[in-house]
């Protein structure tokens, strides 16, 4: 059995041209199908549609049709905060919460209802201990980005969706951040699905590469 699978999955937005609304057909019965610890990474232009995808499988947006499934069951026999219980993302653009570091992390251990401490989460996602107690929002572009994967992982999900993650980071940084998450996909066993412009990075962070084209996920050759 496929951990996630998508069948027939179909998505059309309404996007600003000359001044009125025009309906863009962007998923056009696209299929995927995924192993339970496997690395997925995601490319395509931009406007193809590889946001999109990530907000159809955690439930921020509906299919227009087909079905996305996660461990052979239909995620809309999920209601959505269970669903992202199971399936976390991380978005392109750090978004903490009002509070400390610390009150970050807690949020996202209450969501999953388990008992992961907070000086063993911070250690393995390279939070300095130091910056527990800070101001979230006081934290510079890279460390905000490692509270939100932090926080990510806190509810223990079986899929980790990330959407260009280091996109906003400096070399160093995003360096920094893909070792970790590649780690911690090992250690944890984690499916990730990883969306990402650059083919550099790509071929850094290795595993099963796809191209969003046309609507559809095709296998990428360099």
């Amino acid at each position: 059995m496929n951990h996630l699978e998508l069948k027939k999955v179909s998505k059309a937005v309404f996007r600003k041209v000359n001044d009125t609304r025009a309906r863009t057909q962007i998923l056009s019965s696209l299929d995927l199908q995924v192993n339970k610890g496997e690395l997925v990474t995601i490319m395509g232009a931009s406007g193809s549609g590889k946001s999109t995808l990530l907000r159809l499988i955690n439930r921020l947006s509906e299919t227009d049709s087909g079905i996305i499934l996660l461990n052979g069951n239909d995620i809309k026999s999920h209601v959505p905060m269970e669903l992202r219980r199971k399936i976390g993302m991380v978005f392109q653009i750090p978004v903490v919460f009002k509070g400390s570091v610390r009150d970050n992390l807690v949020f996202g251990i209450k969501l999953w209802e388990g008992n992961t401490g907070i000086e063993a989460l911070s250690r393995d996602t390279g939070i300095p201990e130091e910056l527990l107690d800070a101001d979230a929002s006081q934290l510079s572009i890279g460390e905000k980005q490692r509270v939100c994967i932090a926080r990510a992982l806190a509810i223990q999900p079986e899929i980790l969706l990330l959407d260009e993650p280091t996109s906003s980071l400096d070399a160093l940084a995003a360096e920094k951040v893909e070792k970790l998450l590649l780690g911690l996909q090992k250690e944890r066993d984690m499916t990730i699905l990883w969306v990402t412009h650059e083919k550099e990075q790509a071929a850094r962070i290795g595993g099963r590469r796809l191209i969003l084209r046309d609507g559809r996920l095709e296998d990428y050759h360099d």
